[in-house]
């Protein structure tokens, strides 16, 4: 098992590397720092002279190993538009992604897994239709839509939910204002989640059905049925645990791309998290700002990668042997 962390954390390590290059190319090769730093009104000699004096004159390879330098010291540059390390705006603006993420993932847990299971068990009543119909609606109904009409019903018709941003906060520690912890804040925090959920559950529904209907049909659990098991047991102890499997590894994926794509819904909800940050950085050409992004969301996505990968070879002895040959 030790060999097997080792490999997914080199790995890790190795695809980190990649996505720094790409950032670093692109901000290499999106518009002009000097320009950036000291406007329009500085001569042409004296730009040289800054040119030359902050290395952009130097091999690309030099200029990557001094980036990638910085980086590992936790140095990405500084935001021009805020006029402070990209990073520490990062940090700000990420618990506010990462608490819409959270709570949408509770919402998910707590509807995906009863509903699947029951319209794996029983796939012919109409209730298991109905939640089936419901989640193709859902697939093809785009989030932005979906956050529009919440608007629309509990903010302009009925007047009960606010409309938009994050609410009264509380400070917790170092960056993190946490809307958590207030009842105006919880209910902020509401319609955003909603709408995230509406993308993300049919998915997990479906998911847990198909699993599940695939193992209530193997062997053992026929077996299990002829020893005389209870229903509830069979169900939920010998079937339910082999369902998990897929869906971790799925999970693991979703929730990587709901801390990076949670733009839409930010931007409708005008919540201040990364997906809002982002489309700022990119209507102002902040670039250093939309490399930290990518880095940072890249980040995540390689972590919770390699942390679903390990958890899935503790859950399944046969994901490291395969691994191993």
């Amino acid at each position: 098992m030790f060999a097997f962390i080792i490999r997914r954390c080199v790995q890790a390590i190795f695809v980190m590397l990649i996505i720094s290059l790409i950032g670093f190319s692109i901000q290499h090769q999106i518009g002009d720092p000097i320009r950036d730093l000291v406007g329009i009104s500085v001569s042409k000699k004296e730009r040289e002279a800054l040119r030359e004096k902050l290395g952009l004159n130097d091999p690309f390879l030099v200029q990557y190993g001094r980036f990638l330098k910085k980086a590992l010291h936790g140095d990405l540059g500084r935001s021009f538009f805020y006029k402070k390390p990209a990073v520490d705006v990062i940090l700000s603006k990420a618990p506010a992604t990462l608490e819409l993420v959270f709570v949408t993932s509770i919402l998910v847990i707590v509807f995906s897994i009863p509903l699947g299971i029951y319209c794996a068990i029983f796939p012919k009543k109409w209730i298991s239709r109905l939640i089936m119909g419901a989640s193709v609606v859902g697939v093809s109904i785009p989030v932005f839509l979906t956050a529009i009409m919440l608007i629309y019903i509990f903010s302009v018709k009925l007047g009960v939910m606010p409309s938009y941003g994050r609410g009264e906060t509380v400070h917790i520690f170092g960056y993190w204002n946490s809307g958590l912890f207030t009842l105006d804040g919880l209910k902020h925090l509401v319609m955003p989640s909603i709408a995230l959920t509406s993308i993300m559950l049919p998915l997990f529904v479906r998911l847990i059905r198909a699993e599940m209907m695939e193992v209530l049909e193997s062997e053992y659990i026929r077996f299990a049925w002829a020893k005389g098991l209870k229903p509830w047991r069979i169900w939920f102890v010998h079937a339910f645990k082999n369902t998990l499997l897929p869906v971790i590894t799925v999970g693991g994926v979703q929730l990587g791309t709901l801390i990076a794509f949670t733009i839409l819904t930010e931007t409708v909800f005008q919540w201040q998290g990364l997906g809002f940050l982002f489309v700022e950085a990119v209507e102002r050409a902040d670039t250093t700002l939309l490399v930290s992004y990518l880095i940072f969301v890249g980040f995540v996505f390689v972590f919770i990668n390699t942390f679903v990968d390990i958890i899935y070879g503790l859950v399944n002895p046969m994901v490291r042997i395969a691994g191993r040959k």
